[in-house]
Parts: structure tokens; sequence; C-alpha cells
């Protein structure tokens, strides 16, 4: 690894990667790999996750498809040079913004979406001109093993490599100077990352996780509501970064609500949850053990089911639990869905739930059903990465919208425009000219009361 990443650095000081038609090139052969790899990454993703192909081409492909896309049509205007004013103090000289990459980074992805999650950051890193070192993970053996397949068959090692492993392979990696480090994980790992980051001062984006809160106010549309929750909630298994963690009801909506939530369920998955294709199962046996702890913090108002060998637990609510306890603590990242209620006017509800939301750390995501300014005013007083107001999980559908978290969800952000910012480095270029030389700026600073009323 030590060797590639040396091998990488001096890649990147030919100039090679700085080419424009070399970048969009590189674009397009992602692409088309993608394209001739995507039945056997679908499969892959079927095996470790039980994943349907229509899932994996919504959270998967398509996302990774239009970033590429995205990039192609918009890198001639996002890496122009641009030209910004010089004062009268430092005439006669011209000033412009240049854009260059960060140089050789590390990208080390996630199993919840292990083909999005490595590949749109890896956009960002060719379209920026880096070279990429790529870390997929071990808990999702078929995908790593078909994506490490792909990239090795389509570039050469100096410019993007990929190398799988488990912590220990992670702990080497971050044992080497990078330019950048791009991480998607949990918090935990994420200020291991920062810490060895910190070594040589690398830069960082971190992209973690969190509780985030879902809202549901007394004038919301309860069956629209139901339905977008559920389908948020249970996309994936529930196992997606910016999942509805828990949910804050309005009381007197709370029984029209689980209703829907039950009906939503059953209606998203005919023929029974357990037999459907399009329901994804807990990664592995630890998880499932952990996620299936959560039922007993709690009274179950619906679901409660699980099966150990398939590693399956149906979708569940639950209501009352305490605020101590470790599922309404813990980023859950499964179908169990805790229930907190507040009752009263909507402002009483409203400083409740703001309360509640300022209480705890910073989510990546916060989701309001119900006015649109009361959303408004909630999304204004408690921080997210990201937003929603009458829908979940969609944020992330916008290439033109950025990602990110903030405080304990993350730093910095990707997708379109910002991920070609994340792995470029803005840098200031001033030009002066040798034709005047004004003697103010030399000791001893002659006339200086005149030239301190230009300053």
């Amino acid at each position: 690894m030590k060797e590639i990443a040396q091998a990488q650095r001096a890649y990147f000081h030919t100039g090679a990667t700085l080419d424009l038609k070399f970048r969009k090139a590189m674009l397009a052969r992602l692409c088309e790999a993608l394209g001739r790899w995507e039945p056997q990454i679908a499969d892959a993703l079927k095996k470790d996750l039980g994943k349907s192909y229509q899932e994996a081409y919504m959270t998967e492909f398509s996302i990774v498809y239009s970033e590429i896309k995205n990039h192609i049509r918009h890198l001639d205007k996002w890496s122009a040079s641009k030209r910004v004013k010089t004062p009268m103090k430092l005439f006669k000289a011209s000033s412009k913004v240049v854009k260059e990459p960060l140089g050789s980074v590390l990208i080390i992805a996630p199993w919840n979406y292990p083909v999005q999650l490595l590949l749109n950051p890896l956009v960002g890193a060719i379209s920026a001109g880096c070279t990429a070192m790529l870390k997929p993970s071990p808990y999702v053996p078929e995908v790593s093993s078909a994506l490490t397949l792909m990239i090795r068959e389509t570039f050469a090692p100096e410019y993007i490599y990929i190398v799988e492993g488990g912590r220990d392979v992670n702990q080497a990696l971050l044992d080497i100077r990078w330019d950048m480090i791009f991480f998607t994980g949990s918090p935990s790992l994420g200020k291991v990352v920062m810490e060895k980051a910190s070594r040589y001062l690398t830069p960082l984006v971190l992209e973690l996780g969190g509780k985030s809160p879902c809202i549901v106010d007394s004038s919301a549309d309860i069956e629209v509501a139901a339905r977008r929750i559920a389908w948020g909630k249970a996309l994936n298994g529930g196992q997606t970064c910016i999942a509805p963690d828990y949910l804050i009801l309005h009381s007197s909506i709370k029984d029209k609500f689980v209703q829907a939530y039950s009906d939503s369920i059953k209606k998203l998955y005919k023929g029974g949850v357990k037999e459907s294709e399009h329901f994804t199962r807990i990664v592995n046996d630890n998880a499932f053990e952990r996620v299936k702890g959560y039922l007993s913090e709690g009274e179950i108002l619906f679901g409660g089911e699980t099966d150990r060998a398939d590693r399956f637990i149906y979708p569940t609510l639950l209501d009352n639990p305490s605020p101590d306890s470790a599922v309404m603590n813990e980023e859950i990242f499964g179908p169990v869905f805790p229930v907190v209620t507040f009752g009263g006017p909507e402002d009483e509800f409203v400083r409740s739930v703001e309360d509640l939301i300022l209480s705890r750390e910073k989510p990546l995501a916060l989701y309001y059903f119900g006015k649109k300014t009361t959303g408004m005013e909630i999304i204004r007083k408690c921080s997210s990465g990201g937003a929603c107001i009458n829908d979940v999980i969609m944020h992330i559908a916008n290439e033109y919208l950025p990602f990110g978290g903030v405080g304990n969800s993350g730093m910095g952000r990707y997708h379109g425009r910002d991920s070609f910012e994340a792995f470029s480095h803005t840098r200031s270029v001033l030009v002066s000219s040798t034709f005047i030389d004004l003697p103010f700026r030399y000791m001893p600073y002659k006339m200086f009361p005149v030239i301190k009323k230009f300053l």
C-alpha cells in the first residue's frame, strides 16, 4: 500500500491529471465500467444485503450515473479560473482565483450503500484532478470483491487503486500521508480518522451519522406522511445514515398515524414484509442482535417479529422508550422506530420538539411533516446536515444540493459542484506589474500619514 501510495503521488506530480480532457475521459471510463459491471455488482448486493435490483438501481447505481454526467457537463465551468477585483492600494496588479487538485487522496467507504458511497466521492476526486486510493467495507465481501475487480480492470494502480481488508488495513492506510481523506462511517470511527489525520494536518471530509429526528405535526397530511416515512425507514432495512431515527408525534394524531404507518408497511410489502424481495436484511449477526435488543426498551405498537437465521426484523414502532435508553441515544441503523409524543397547542408542541432536538448532538438530517412555515421555523432553530419538509431521504437524490453533516454528524460536503470543491484547493494568485514600483511600502515608510488613509 505504501508503494502504491508513493506511485500515486509520483504520478500526480507528473501533471497528467491536470488536463481537463483527461479527467472527462476518466469519468466516462468509470461510467462505462459501472455499466458493464452493474449485473455482477447488483448480484453481489443481493448476496450481501438481500437488496433487490430495483432498490439497488435507485439508491446506488442511478445516483453515481447522475453524478458522473453532472461533472462531465459542468467541469469546464467549475474548474475555470475567476478574475476578482484588485484594490487601488495594489496598483498595478491583477488578481484571480484558480482551482487546483489537492493531490493524492484516500476514500474509505461503509457497507450500507457500498457502491454509491465509494464511487460518488471517487467522481469528485477524478473531476478535481486527484489520484485516489479506495477502501471498501469488509462487511459486504461480495460487493467489495466485485468493486475491486472493476476498479483494477479499469484504472492503472498509480492513478486509482482499491484495497480490501478490515480495520487493520484501515489503520495501515491512515498511517500513510495523504493530501486529503474522505471518510464515511460512524462518529466514533470518524474521531479515529480525525486523530490519525492530525499527525500530518491532513484535510478531511467526514460523512458520519447520528439520530435524525422525524416530526409529524397535527397539521400534517397523515396518510402521505405515514407512507413516506414508512418507505424511508424501511429502505435498506433501516440501514441508511439519513434514515428517520426517532419519531416525534403530536398526541392528537398519534393513533391515526400509527394505524396509517402500519397500513403503509403492509401496502409497501404486499404478500408480507419477510416474503418481499424488496426488504433488505440486517448486514450481519452482531448488527442483528444489537437492533433486536432495542425491542425490549419500549412498548411495541406495531411489528416486533424477528428471525435470527434470516437476519430479519419487522419494521417496528416502539412507544414510550426511556430518554436514557440505548434506542434513544444510539444510532439505530435498523427498522426499529422509537416514538416520542408531545401535546398542547402548536407553539407548545414546537418548543417541546426544539428542546428535545437541541439537547442532542446535531443530526445528519431533520424531517418535518406539517405546515411549511412551522417546519422552516424548526429548521432555522435546530441545526442539521440536511433537512426535508414533508418528505424524507429525498434531498440526497438531488445532485444540485450539497450533502454533508455538521458537528457530530460530520464536516465537509459533497455531491455535484461540492464534490469538485471538496477535492480541490481554491488558490489565490496575484500578478504584479514591474512597470511601476511605488516606494510607500518600503522602509522607512515615508509619507505614512498620507498612505494610511488609503489602506
